[in-house]
């Protein structure tokens, strides 16, 4: 498939997939949580930098239900300090924004006709696509990749465990400005992921969390051999409605940890070194309304 082809493969799917969120949307929403968050840590790292990295991460979350689905949508903006620079020479950070989403659609909903075994309460279908954009020195990301595959609802005491495996389409565009060398969009071997999302209650807090499990997906643009990617992102949050008299869940404070090995299919026993290798203690803040 030529680079022609491949783009208009992803905006073909990108608009079937936001054809889906607005449709879901004439539906009455069943339930939706949007929260504005806040996140740090110092010890982020990136692939071929050795130094830890500070970073402040802005996000906007927002999960709904609909009577046949739901919808998911994930925006961080994160600010690194000047260990991960925004051009060749410059003294601050490189700014990066990350967007998420996904579409669920849940068969037994659709049919009418639960679908049950074991410990899975339902069967649904998984769409979506993540992008970015980042302006840092080494790489200057452009990601698009899409998503697709089935999901398992988990059924839990309370909150929700999802279990999906999911195949991935993705390509880059990237330039250095160290090099002052760049190449064309260039797509990977497409790939699965098994991917869990979870948010239960414990012991009067909550823990949320991903896990994502992704095979190597081929060659990079740059012709190396890229790695099997292991990335969890967990947090523990308190409801602090006791102590400020806000409405229930509205305000939560707390701490997070995010791992993150071979990130982007980068070796971290290679010349990606330790900085394809993340161990990032965070804390956290949200406001939900």
């Amino acid at each position: 498939m030529n680079t022609s082809s491949r783009k208009t493969l992803f905006r073909a799917s990108a608009a079937l997939v936001a054809g889906l969120a607005i449709s879901s949307q004439v539906q009455a929403a069943t339930w939706s949580d949007t929260y504005l968050g806040y996140k740090f840590g110092d010890r982020f790292s990136e692939p071929f930098n050795t130094k830890d990295i500070n970073k402040n991460v802005l996000t906007f979350w927002h999960a709904s239900g609909y009577k046949y689905g739901s919808n998911f949508v994930n925006i961080d903006y994160l600010m690194s300090d000047k260990n991960d620079p925004a051009f060749a020479g410059a003294n601050h950070g490189a700014r990066e924004v990350y967007a998420i989403y996904r579409h669920t659609l849940d068969f037994g909903a659709l049919t009418g006709s639960p679908i049950k075994f074991g410990p899975v309460k339902g069967v649904g279908f998984t769409a979506g696509f993540d992008v970015n954009t980042k302006n840092d020195a080494g790489y200057n990301s452009k990601k698009q990749m899409l998503v697709a595959g089935p999901t398992l609802f988990i059924d839990v005491p309370a909150g929700f465990f999802n279990l999906s495996l999911l195949q991935l389409w993705e390509s880059n565009a990237p330039y250095s400005t160290f090099s002052k060398t760049g190449v064309a969009r260039y797509s990977y071997d497409p790939h699965p992921m098994l991917s869990a999302a979870w948010g239960v209650p414990v012991s009067g807090l909550w823990f949320k969390g991903v896990a994502n499990f992704i095979a190597e997906k081929g060659k990079s643009e740059f012709g190396a051999a890229t790695k099997p990617e292991t990335f969890i992102d967990v947090s523990l949050m308190y409801d602090m409605a006791p102590v400020l008299g806000t409405p229930k869940s509205a305000v939560q404070v707390g701490v997070g940890y995010n791992y993150w090995r071979n990130k982007f299919g980068n070796d971290a026993s290679g010349p990606a070194g330790p900085g394809a290798i993340a161990t990032t203690p965070n804390v956290k803040f949200e406001y939900h309304f």
